[in-house]
């Protein structure tokens, strides 16, 4: 039994290192060189300009083409916060729930990019905030709760986002809160708004450790408190 907990101990440190290293990285904005050789649309969603948009779109151009990295421009317009190109390239047909080569939609990229304004306008145009995204299989309100971005994760709850979805490391997002975050105020506020929502705080990881032993482990007090006055064992 012993042997059988040491090594799930071992797999769930590893994942703990992996995610944290590589999580909130794992998007890739666009670079200079690749804005710099972007031309119609993408040019156009980058810069923000709506009204260009518009005429590109009434002559023909195609609002659903992908650049090198498998963005289309209402990526393009995502990652730069032009909220005017976004709704524009939406009411030229863009798929708001149109994923990246690594699987990002635009509602994720604005919560992993704390990007509020972005994120609201996302989900006005009908992104949904329950896709499955990244290469973890998570959601936005994961990424969110991973970063401590506490504002975009009340955002995301408001707009049925799913509190329990549970990605490929095994983590919900109140799990994330704690084991990928630093136990400050920014986390606990992440983890205090999970609770109030009503996230499920004795769903435990794969290795069977509770979202409560997980806090009591990294000595994360504040969070241990939220979590009891829940009822978390």
């Amino acid at each position: 039994m012993r042997i059988a907990t040491r090594i799930a101990c071992r797999v769930c440190a590893i994942a703990i290192a992996f995610a944290a290293s590589s999580g909130a990285s794992a998007q890739v904005p666009p670079s200079a060189a690749e804005i710099n050789r972007y031309e119609g649309l993408f040019a156009a969603a980058h810069n923000g300009d709506a009204a260009g948009i518009a005429r590109l779109i009434g002559g023909g151009a195609d609002v659903r083409a992908r650049d090198g990295y498998g963005r289309t421009p209402l990526h393009v317009a995502a990652y730069a916060g032009r909220h005017d190109a976004i709704r524009a390239l939406a009411s030229g047909g863009a798929d708001p729930n149109a994923l990246e080569n690594d699987r990002y939609d635009i509602v994720t990229i604005a919560a992993v990019a704390n990007d509020l304004p972005t994120l609201k306008a996302a989900l006005a145009l009908g992104n949904r905030p329950g896709n499955i995204t990244s290469r973890y299989e998570g959601t936005a309100l994961i990424a969110a709760a991973h970063l401590g971005h506490a504002d975009i994760v009340r955002e995301l709850i408001r707009a049925g986002a799913p509190l329990d979805h549970i990605n490929n490391l095994g983590w919900t997002a109140l799990i994330e809160s704690i084991v990928l975050g630093d136990g400050g105020p920014r986390h606990v506020a992440t983890l205090k708004a999970l609770v109030e929502a009503g996230a499920r705080v004795n769903l435990a990881d794969r290795s069977g450790s509770t979202p409560l032993g997980l806090a009591k482990g990294r000595g994360y007090t504040a969070m241990v408190i939220i979590l009891e006055n829940a009822g978390a064992r």
